[in-house]
């Protein structure tokens, strides 16, 4: 066996699954999905073949042909707690396709089924999320983004509901007995009250992007290639065309930049407030968290974001987790020039700011495993979940900020350019991109120390702090704080929430909680909005002992299932008290199931490490 990813069992001496043709009964009541797959491999293949899955039972495996004949399989008794349980199906002489017949279980990891009174609509509603290596847990795959897929989908859903897809929408239509290929029987697939929504998807991608939603789910037109969808009504989806009513110039801004954009459409679903991401880049249907709509346009930064990984990451896709910043930190670099175009330099020089903050940040994090500091880490036997940071974002984007520098910016644009044309649908290690740089720009190796920045830990001394007015502003009204000072309502007085999120980022950390409570007497930062602000403020009170903030602290915890602020909020309360720990252990009690599972997963590990 050749192993080509440390987080899949895939063979790289075996074909691999090509495309999918997938068929889904969406289940509400009992939070699963029956299921058939139809894969075509790479090329024909005869004797063992190995696919990922978590938590699935399969019921049936056979040829494509007709009739079809059993195909033997078998599951892993023992799964793996990271890999999950490998399916092994011996396949007869010059195989090329076979189907599959599974159904998910009720805690699949990548699904989360929220029930009506738990949706704004009053309707049942499921999201999926597979990033990292969740896609195993819905379907059997090759679930390595080493492995790209073409894919087919017919969601089965009640009709009173709407089903989007990361695909092109072909029609909604009534089931037909054809359809689901012993997904389930006819009578369930095509019983009264229910609808078939089918997509296809052409173009080449990760499992990891595999994606859908059903539920009561509304839209408003945005552009010519875009709409904003959501679950919630009109309120929301008015409030969500406002927030990301400048994304086609935006689009535009990418294209100029970095080429061609390769799909289509650039649609936007605002999941409800439980979605574990800030943003994830579903290509063709990003899917949003409803916290970066903040009244202000400012939640368009994340928006940047997930456009800039349409090149940066879902055309060109990191090989493993191991090379992961060559998704985030190409994408940061990507989106902080779409940014400065789009909203000025000042701008820009502050998300790097803040980024520059997050970047030291984690070298605190992971003091006592600083493996986890590299761009290219040992990750074996680590479920990438676990060691999630802003590392291979704000070091990767550093990286390329770097040989920005020394090449200048011309340069720089050409090659990237040249990159992102050259391996496009492709997936690359940290290899191959060292390989085409020396290649591309000669003699870089001679003025950067490329392994110090790629196998080195911590922060290479060649990486800047961004220069900026604002920036440096921020930073030395921040000092100040120490001594007593707040900023006057003049100095603040045109500040967005990431001058504020900056702000007190930068803040010391052993302050009194009198100079916290004054700080937000003034200015009333834990009633804030904009929970980068709010959540900021939070992790600054908690340590002083500040009880009076536990109840925004709760409500936060409750109310919000980003895992950007769940782990620093839940790591706040553990490293307290008993008291505090006791207040974290309730709140995620009682706040657990309406988290994802991703999500619940990481805060019950902080909460065991700090017990």
């Amino acid at each position: 066996m050749a192993p080509v990813d440390p987080h899949s069992y895939t063979d790289g001496e075996h074909p691999v699954v090509s495309h999918a043709a997938l068929a889904f009964y969406l289940d509400f009541a009992a939070s699963t999905i029956q299921a058939s797959a139809l894969l075509t491999l790479s090329a024909p293949h005869s004797g063992d073949l190995l696919l990922d899955t978590r938590a699935l039972a399969v019921h049936s495996a056979s040829t494509a042909a007709d009739p079809p004949e059993p195909i033997p399989f078998s599951l892993a008794a023992a799964p793996d707690p990271v890999l999950g349980a490998a399916l092994t199906l011996t396949l007869p002489p010059d195989t090329t396709s076979f189907r599959l017949t599974f159904s998910t279980s009720p805690a699949a990891s990548a699904l989360q089924w929220l029930a009506p009174p738990q949706t704004a609509s009053g309707q049942p509603f499921v999201f999926s999320q597979c990033q990292s290596i969740h896609a195993r847990s819905i379907f059997p795959c090759h679930d390595t983004p080493a492995a790209r897929i073409t894919f087919s989908l017919l969601l089965n859903v009640p009709s009173q509901l709407s089903a989007v897809a990361a695909a092109r929408h072909i029609t909604r239509r009534d089931p037909l007995p054809s359809d689901h290929r012993g997904a389930c029987d006819d009578e369930l697939w095509c019983a009264a009250g229910r609808i078939v929504e089918e997509f296809q998807m052409e173009q080449s991608v990760p499992p990891y992007l595999f994606a859908f939603a059903a539920g009561g789910i509304g839209f408003r037109d945005l552009g010519p290639r875009t709409r904003v969808y959501a679950e919630g009504g009109d309120k929301v989806l008015d409030e969500a065309a406002r927030e990301f009513a400048g994304v086609e110039e935006m689009v535009k801004v990418g294209e100029s930049l970095f080429g061609p954009y390769e799909w289509e459409r650039f649609d936007l679903l605002v999941l409800p407030p439980s979605f574990p991401y800030g943003g994830m880049e579903n290509p063709r249907m990003v899917f949003l968290t409803p916290t970066v709509i903040k009244g202000d346009a400012a939640g368009a930064q994340v928006v940047a974001h997930e456009l800039a990984h349409s090149w940066t990451g879902n055309l060109i896709t990191n090989k493993t987790n191991e090379d992961f910043w060559l998704n985030e930190g190409f994408t940061t670099y990507a989106e902080r020039r779409i940014v400065e175009v789009v909203q000025g330099e000042e701008r820009a020089a502050l998300n790097m700011g803040i980024g520059w903050r997050g970047l030291n940040r984690m070298m605190e994090r992971f003091k006592d495993n600083m493996e986890f500091t590299k761009l290219k880490p040992k990750m074996a036997g680590i479920d990438p979940d676990d060691v999630y940071s802003e590392v291979p974002y704000e070091k990767g984007f550093q990286f390329l900020w770097r040989i920005e520098r020394q090449i200048g910016r011309p340069a720089f644009d050409e090659f990237l350019k040249k990159y992102i044309a050259t391996f496009k649908f492709k997936s690359i290690d940290t290899e191959t991109f060292l390989e085409f740089l020396k290649t591309n720009i000669p003699g870089i190796e001679n003025q950067i120390d490329l392994q110090l920045w790629v196998e080195g830990t911590g922060i290479p001394p060649d990486a800047m702090e961004p220069d900026s007015a604002t920036y440096k502003k921020i930073c030395a009204l921040a000092a100040e704080f120490k001594s007593g000072k707040l900023p006057s309502e003049e100095e603040v007085a045109d500040w967005s929430g990431q001058e504020w999120e900056l702000y007190l980022e930068n803040l010391p950390t052993d302050v009194e909680a009198s100079q916290v409570t004054a700080l937000d007497e003034r200015y009333k930062l834990s009633e804030s909005r904009d929970y980068e602000v709010k959540v900021a403020f939070l992790q600054l009170a908690i340590p002083t002992g500040c009880k009076c903030y536990f109840n925004e602290v709760e409500k936060c915890l409750k109310q919000v299932g980003r895992m950007k602020y769940l782990r620093p909020l839940y790591s706040s309360l553990a490293k307290c008290s008993s008291e505090e720990k006791m207040l974290a252990q309730r709140i995620f009690s009682e706040a657990q199931e309406f988290y994802h599972p991703i999500a619940r997963s990481v805060a019950e590990a902080i909460l065991s490490k700090h017990s």
